[in-house]
């Protein structure tokens, strides 16, 4: 019966490779100790009992440090996003009715225009609202 188990946890191991979600190789352990049980006992009953025990086991006691170390659950901002809720500088004057305006923030320059639609100028310290295309929507602090 060991060969059969031995088959099982290669199968899970294979399939791992093919999946993202680091499931399948706690089943191809569990099968492992179901392959070590079939060398002390003959009886598929116990065996199969003892895969599925360790292979639930592992998956749960090993899920938080999973988590941990591939960060689900928290998302990072990133490129347009990481901005939101910085303070900026004006640096060419912001008038939404035409299109214009732009601001500094971190040495990037983005083109701007207000929240609220008034016109803000040049030298004007803003906090960006949100992103709305490729504009940063701004408004006066």
């Amino acid at each position: 019966m060991w060969q059969i188990w031995l088959i099982i946890a290669g199968i899970f191991f294979v399939g791992e490779i093919f999946t993202v979600g680091f499931l399948l190789f706690w089943f191809g352990i569990g099968a492992l100790i179901a392959l070590i049980t079939s060398l002390i006992t003959s009886n598929v009953i116990i065996q199969t009992v003892v895969f599925l025990i360790s292979s639930v086991i592992l998956l749960f006691a090993t899920k938080p440090l999973v988590n941990k170390f591939l960060n689900t659950g928290k998302s990072l901002k990133t490129n347009a996003f990481s901005i939101v809720g910085k303070n900026a500088l004006v640096i060419k004057d912001i008038d939404s009715m035409k299109g214009k305006g732009q601001i500094k923030v971190d040495s990037e320059v983005w083109s701007a225009e207000s929240e609220d639609g008034e016109p803000i100028e040049k030298d004007t310290e803003v906090n960006i609202v949100r992103i709305d295309g490729v504009k940063a929507v701004v408004r006066k602090i």
